[in-house]
């Protein structure tokens, strides 16, 4: 287990470990967390439904849409976070992070077999404010966003939660020959995660046990991933980057392994390009972060590391940030601190 500070938002060490239970399986009971975490029920359910009410945490269902590819911008003095907003509403989006550095803004988009040029040659130079990008494919995952164990639970903890087994290393699209069953309950998902099986049997208009089967069977195939979205900085790893990687292409295997021992480690893709490799690791310091680019075994295996700090996450597993939220009301309300320009 990762020994992390207490952090602002009225979130305590229970709450830290009702998060990650969530992060292992968005829609486990209040009943079946406090069992795994020896709590009392009651307790679970009051601070858990704080979390999700105050949007503290978000729980949410990502459907694959199509390839994934990274989009680095550059962009005009004064328009990144104009860019980097209109970029988070981008349809396909799943994260979107304002960096410290060389590159501005970093996303990852869902693009659609036959959208890659529309994406490349349309949409991205249209964005408000941006006088450069570069498109990366995704090849592989070693771990998504929503694998990520935070290392605050035991092992007996994670095992007691863990339902499904890990999504697979690519990404794909869900079957064509999906029902209209199917596409509704996973619509509904990608809305809200823990809506009951009696909601979403409503809304497909099935039986609730075959809504339950349903949901099942899609979470189970890896059609849809369900997991919490929150903050790193409120589970007490308030440094964020975002690594470039060059190694030699027969050492990108080893090396992505050894990444993986840092439970730290958010996000591990391969990815086309100069750099091969792109992470996302948060820390509880930036001493921390220095140790980890400089005296972890992954270092002796590679040719180059850029590191950008993430200084403004907008989008985290295809769902807003409070960040993202807060602008958007302010350019809503026309007040100070609002977005011009781009469709925000």
């Amino acid at each position: 287990m990762v020994s992390v500070t207490p952090v602002d938002a009225g979130v305590d060490a229970l709450d830290r470990r009702i998060i990650a239970a969530l992060q292992i399986d968005g829609r486990a009971s209040w009943r079946r967390i406090a069992t795994a975490l020896g709590e009392p029920e009651r307790t679970v359910a009051r601070r858990g439904l704080r979390l999700l009410e105050s949007r503290l945490v978000t729980v949410t269902g990502l459907v694959a849409n199509g390839d994934t590819v990274i989009v680095r911008l550059n962009c005009r003095p004064g328009q990144v976070r104009e860019a980097a907003t209109a970029a988070a509403a981008g349809s396909g989006t799943v994260f979107t992070y304002v960096l410290a550095g060389s590159v501005d803004c970093v996303a990852e988009v869902q693009c659609p077999p036959d959208g890659l040029a529309r994406l490349m040659l349309e949409e991205l130079p249209a964005l408000p404010g941006v006088i450069s990008q570069q498109v990366a494919p995704v090849l592989r995952y070693f771990r998504t966003v929503h694998e990520w164990q935070p290392a605050l639970l035991t092992a007996d903890e994670v095992a007691a939660l863990a339902r499904f087994p890990s999504p697979t290393e690519t990404v794909e699209a869900p079957d064509g020959d999906l029902g209209s069953e199917e596409w509704s309950i996973l619509r509904a998902l990608a809305a809200d995660g823990r809506r009951t099986h009696e909601e979403l049997a409503a809304v497909a208009g099935v039986s609730e046990a075959t809504a339950r089967r349903r949901v099942e069977a899609l979470t189970r195939s890896g059609m849809v991933s369900i997991r919490a979205s929150t903050e790193p900085a409120l589970l007490g790893l308030p440094v964020e980057a975002m690594l470039w990687i060059r190694t030699r292409p027969d050492d990108v295997e080893a090396v992505g392994r050894l990444l993986l021992d840092s439970p730290l480690v958010r996000y591990a893709a391969v990815v086309m390009g100069e750099y091969q490799i792109l992470v996302d690791v948060v820390q509880p310091s930036k001493q921390a972060l220095h140790e980890f680019l400089t005296d972890s075994p992954w270092v002796r295996r590679v040719e180059a590391v850029q590191s950008h700090l993430v200084v403004e996450a907008l989008m985290r597993s295809a769902t807003p940030t409070p960040r993202l939220r807060e602008l958007r009301e302010a350019h809503a309300k026309g007040g100070a601190g609002g977005v011009g320009g781009g469709d925000a």
